[in-house]
């Protein structure tokens, strides 16, 4: 509370002890209430009146007051009464000596927790002064309380403070302690479902007897992956050795890398649509995640550790490569892949920019690599120094998109790398994101691949006849779109795909349908030809651009269609199509697509991801790593892969030859050829012909 100066004779009941001068007689006077008939100039008042003060509860203040004659000073606050310690006194012209004494003790204190009560007193009745002795004895008196005094009070806000945090502090500890339970079964639940043995994590590879292969043999590079199963499987060994007495085989008079016999030696990681489900439905509860596909063919996931793997959505050309310790030792990552649609992901491209590639998606997000993963994916460019300006897009996880990566300006020591080929782009990344390749025309001579398919009914129950010409780009997720749709549809494909160079001079595409038999068939198309225009197909993000022709039959039993679909751009390339089939029973073209379909599994885990057997990849590293003055090193394993205009990238990674690997197995799994691979490093002429000798007792 706040006391004004003003107020205080109302407040404070002031009781003086005051010391009359010329008497010798003391008498107690109070300012508010003056003793009546006292002479005025002896009573006690006020030199400096008590400033202002907020009084708290359990807070002492200080008040500030002089008063005279007086010698004690007390206020009275809330009924109790306080005295003032430092006072002022008018001394009397007595120069003789005066012994302390004790004032009247305090009364007790209310009884305290530890079950004790205290009173005070004072040595001020009189104080010492000029010289006299001090009081003798304690100022404070502290005993046990009796039974009925010792009654514990309730805890004041501090203690419901303290007691709140400590409960607080508790729960938390108590939700950390069960989420690391949680995580740590939903852990080994990852790892019990995708390694069948685990000596696998430990590198305890097991060996098995094969047969001795063949020295005439020209193919020993023959490990295929068991693709054929979508269960959990490790059978066998992963390091070969020969039957008989000999603990070595010799390769140095042979290929490189030897078959693992015919044993499987398969383990992958491929959850059941139902599981594929709910991790995406996981994801999508966060906000970078929420644009992550619905569905499950786009999207795929395994649970990978220090042994790497790869993970593929079939049928897309995209992929990534997990290498063997790119994830750190003790560490298990739960990775997926996920292609999305352009209108799904807002990807902003600013003047006559384009989109090259599928936007793509692995993550999640901010998980530590030691070694840069790869990532696959198809492009419609036509790669032309001269013609192109492409850069790698990145997109934050506030949605914002930035350039990562600038195609032939990158940095040895940059986060991002990509190598470009024809058709495909394989990206160098040590940090998951999502990544789209763009590309800017510097010319008129920049081009895009566009595929022309002409689809129509499997069967035709009317008498009308729709025939279907997408324009897509030429990449595999772009034509596996279409397939599905067309499925839906009920569609079939009636001629083989063609690809138009697509370029960049504002001309838009055109299409037209000629020589259809009159007789036969009546084309309903009112203008000469239709057009797509220019912008939809180079901006390059929307999908299932396409024209109907629909032709009208005269008679119900007509089944033969003979005509032909013209597609091109204005000053630009076009494509013809003859068409001559029977739309009642010619299938023939429906084959090319299912033989362009992939097989295999999504998300392969451990060395089953690879095509290079690890002791035989470790051994080549350890040997092509260090440099070689006669060239017998992993520059010349670049320049015989047609790399080595990377070499700069590849002499800035701790390991090289290892780089050069992963990008073998990026470029060439599952369909690549390991004797051309072999005979590329055993061209090398390394001088060591036990270099590559693999013992039992390195399994």
């Amino acid at each position: 509370m706040a006391v004004r100066p003003g107020l205080w004779p109302a407040l404070l009941g002031i009781v003086l002890t005051a010391w009359l001068h010329g008497s010798g007689a003391q008498q107690s006077a109070t300012v508010a209430n003056p003793v009546p008939g006292a002479n005025p100039d002896l009573l006690p008042h006020f030199l400096v009146e008590p400033e202002d003060v907020y009084i708290v509860k359990n807070k002492p203040v200080l008040l500030v007051c002089k008063a005279t004659p007086a010698t004690q000073i007390f206020f009275k606050c809330n009924g109790e009464w306080v005295r003032q310690v430092d006072h002022v006194i008018e001394r009397s012209t007595d120069d003789s000596s005066v012994d302390g004494s004790w004032s009247p003790w305090s009364k007790w204190s209310a009884c305290g927790l530890d079950c004790t009560h205290w009173r005070s007193r004072e040595c001020s009745d009189p104080a010492p002064r000029n010289g006299g002795e001090e009081c003798r004895g304690t100022d404070l008196d502290t005993r046990n309380c009796t039974s009925d005094l010792c009654v514990h009070t309730a805890s004041g806000p501090e203690d419901v403070a303290l007691y709140v945090g400590l409960v607080a502090v508790a729960v938390c500890l108590l939700l950390l302690l069960l989420v690391l339970i949680l995580v740590y079964c939903r852990k080994k639940e990852g790892l019990d479902s995708d390694v069948a043995d685990s000596s696998i994590l430990t590198s305890g590879f097991q060996p098995v007897s094969i047969k001795p292969s063949k020295a005439d043999n020209p193919h020993l590079l023959t490990i295929q992956p068991d693709l054929s199963t979508t269960t959990t499987t490790c059978q066998g060994s992963l390091c070969p050795r020969q039957d008989g007495p000999s603990p070595k085989f010799q390769l140095a008079n042979g290929h490189l890398l030897s078959p693992l016999g015919g044993g499987r030696h398969t383990l992958h990681h491929s959850s059941p649509t139902s599981e594929a489900e709910d991790f995406v439905s996981r994801l999508s509860t966060q906000n970078y995640f929420r644009s992550l596909p619905r569905g499950t063919s786009n999207m795929t996931y395994g649970t990978f550790n220090f042994l790497g793997g790869r993970l593929m959505i079939p049928n897309t050309g995209i992929s990534l490569l997990i290498p063997p310790d790119a994830i750190p030792r003790g560490k298990i990552y739960e990775i997926y892949l996920a292609l999305h649609k352009p209108e799904d992901v807002r990807l902003p491209l600013a003047g006559c920019q384009t989109l090259l590639s599928p936007i793509v998606s692995c993550g999640p997000p901010g998980v530590l690599l030691t070694r840069p993963v790869i990532l696959a994916m198809d492009h419609c460019g036509e790669p032309c120094p001269e013609s192109w300006s492409l850069r790698l897009k990145k997109q934050s996880c506030e949605g914002s998109w930035e350039d990562v990566l600038h195609l032939g300006e990158e940095a040895p020591s940059h986060l991002y790398y990509c190598q470009l080929e024809a058709g495909a782009c394989y990206v160098f990344t040590e940090q998951l994101g999502r990544f789209a390749l763009v590309g800017e025309a510097l010319s008129v001579a920049a081009t895009k691949r566009l595929k022309l398919l002409l689809f129509a009914p499997v069967a035709c129950t009317s008498l009308e006849y729709n025939i279907r010409v997408y324009c897509l780009h030429d990449t595999h997720d772009a034509l596996q779109e279409v397939v599905q749709l067309e499925k839906q549809l009920g569609g079939q494909l009636i001629q083989e795909p063609r690809v138009l160079h697509f370029k960049d001079s504002y001309h838009n595409l055109r299409l037209s349908i000629h020589d259809v038999p009159s007789s036969l068939w009546k084309s309903k198309l009112l203008v000469s030809y239709q057009e797509i225009p220019f912008y939809h197909i180079w901006n390059g993000t929307q999908q299932y651009l396409h024209c109907t022709f629909t032709l009208e039959r005269v008679s119900p039993s007509t089944s033969d269609l003979a005509c032909k679909v013209w597609v091109w751009q204005v000053e630009g390339d076009g494509q013809s199509f003859n068409i001559n089939f029977n739309i009642t029973k010619d299938t023939r073209f429906a084959e090319l697509l299912a033989l362009e379909s992939e097989g295999g599994v999504p998300a392969l885990v451990g060395p089953s991801a690879f095509k290079i057997p690890f002791l035989i990849r470790q051994k080549i590293i350890t040997s092509l790593d260090p440099p070689c003055s006669r060239g017998a090193d992993w520059r010349t394993l670049a320049q015989k892969l047609h790399l080595d205009s990377h070499l700069s990238f590849f002499a800035s990674k701790p390991s090289p030859t290892a780089m050069i690997l992963n990008l073998w197995e990026a470029r060439h799994f599952p369909n690549g050829n390991l004797s051309q691979l072999a005979a590329a490093v055993a061209g090398l002429g390394q001088p060591d012909a036990g270099l590559f000798t693999v013992s039992e007792a390195e399994c």
